[in-house]
């Protein structure tokens, strides 16, 4: 696995989450919405804190992300 290489598939929006990491959000998914602090940025995942729980979005999976 020292060979591994991560792709960004939407490396626009990696780049404007990374700066907003701490700040409150609201992300819309295919499912639906999530409300909370962005935690962390990672190339294929995001993590919202909502209500003291985490919540594992896969970037691909969202539809749009805004400050709230």
């Amino acid at each position: 696995m020292d060979n591994m290489k991560w792709t960004l598939t939407d490396p626009y929006v990696y780049q404007t989450l990374t700066g907003i990491i701490g700040k409150n959000v609201i992300v819309q998914t295919a499912k639906g919405s999530v409300t909370g602090v962005l935690q962390d940025v990672k190339p294929d995942h995001i993590v919202v804190n909502m209500g003291g729980s985490p919540f594992f979005i896969r970037t691909q999976q969202i539809v749009w992300v805004s400050p709230s």
